[in-house]
């Protein structure tokens, strides 16, 4: 009786010790992609805030001309990596609610038209990732917690959250912006799928999403060689 228990614990911490090996393996492999994962980078958020002060000045008073100039500008800038097809999905995120079309999606990088011409406010989430958010019409507010004062961006203008960190936002009554985020974007999703399984239960935005998305993703990483 003691040999079989001798045994089995044997066993059991075997099965541990090969989990731990696993995850300090995966965990090893993160950290040394994550020192560079500058270089999986294409996109530069400069030259996307230019394109949209561009198409801003360009199409002062046509929302979807704007959109259009920019994904078309975005193309020339980066060809191969935009896709041009208007197709639009919501997004359920930390309690606001958006529409965004996916010019770019990569396991490192993402690049989206987003808004909406109701108003929404929620969490902007916090991320291992960066996040600019190039405003190209209406007016996104932000604050971080402790301040007394919310920041304001206007068209032209670019809010970046940087990595790790967090803000309440809203938009007051209509926004579109052009958004920009780089860093591990697969690590994004659960924050991006949260309200749709559990509160809005729209499974069929999620099923969007993922199509969406995991085209971009597959497209650029077997097609192309992007990560």
């Amino acid at each position: 009786m003691a040999a079989k228990e001798s045994k089995g614990s044997s066993c059991c911490t075997s099965k541990w010790l090969k989990i731990f090996f696993v995850i300090s393996l995966l965990l090893s492999v993160f950290i040394g992609l994550d020192q560079i994962k500058e270089r999986f980078y294409i996109f530069d958020q400069d030259v996307l805030e230019k394109i949209a002060q561009e198409n801003i000045a360009k199409y002062p008073n046509d929302t979807r001309a704007l959109m259009h100039g920019i994904a078309t500008d975005l193309d020339r800038e980066y060809p191969g990596h935009v896709e041009l097809k208007e197709e639009w999905v919501f997004n359920n995120a930390g309690g606001a609610m958006g529409s965004m079309w996916i010019l770019h999606g990569s396991i490192t990088e993402y690049v989206i038209i987003f808004g909406t011409p109701v108003g929404t406010e929620g969490h902007t989430g916090r991320f291992l990732a960066d996040d600019y958010f190039i405003i190209l019409e209406g007016e996104q507010w932000a604050y971080s917690a402790g301040a007394v004062e919310r920041e304001v961006f206007q068209p032209g203008e670019m809010h970046h959250l940087p990595r790790g960190q967090v803000q309440q936002y809203k938009i007051p009554e209509r926004a579109w912006a052009l958004e920009y985020a780089r860093g591990w974007i697969p690590l994004m999703l659960p924050f991006g799928f949260a309200d749709s399984l559990f509160s809005t239960v729209d499974f069929i935005t999620i099923g969007n999403q993922v199509r969406l998305y995991g085209k971009a993703l597959l497209g650029e990483l077997f097609l192309k060689g992007k990560i």
